[in-house]
């Protein structure tokens, strides 16, 4: 059986290394699961309020100008992806980034680029309708 090197169409250098180390597709599936919930505006907010505070649902929606069930389901998809977690305190479930090398990298990445994004001395904090 030929290699994978073998069989590529056009060669442009040695690129075993890369081909050997490439991430395989279940790999990929997982990371890019990881990415589309963050491509949600809703969830790339409150992503980024919970990776700077630890909030409950209530005051989520109030952040964020949503209904509490609304947010639930945001906050269900960010759970699920291993993004965020919930510790209960008394009556109710606080959230924030989850404590995983994961989360803290994704965490700096959205907070770059959303620096990047915003124009140095744009009101970038405000709501717009």
């Amino acid at each position: 059986m030929k290699s994978l090197i073998q069989t590529m169409p056009h060669d442009h250098g040695d690129i075993s290394f890369v081909l050997e180390t490439m991430p395989n597709r279940d790999i990929c599936i997982q990371t890019s699961e990881r990415f589309k919930q963050l491509s949600d505006p809703t969830r790339l907010q409150i992503f980024w309020l919970l990776c700077h505070s630890e909030e409950c649902v209530l005051n989520i929606a109030a952040a964020i100008d949503m209904s509490p069930p609304a947010v639930s389901h945001h906050l269900r998809c960010l759970r699920q992806a291993g993004l965020i977690s919930g510790k209960r305190v008394g009556k109710e479930v606080r959230y924030s980034l989850a404590d995983t090398e994961e989360a803290q990298l994704l965490h700096q990445i959205v907070d770059k680029l959303l620096k990047s994004i915003c124009p140095k001395g744009a009101p970038c904090h405000e709501h717009t309708d």
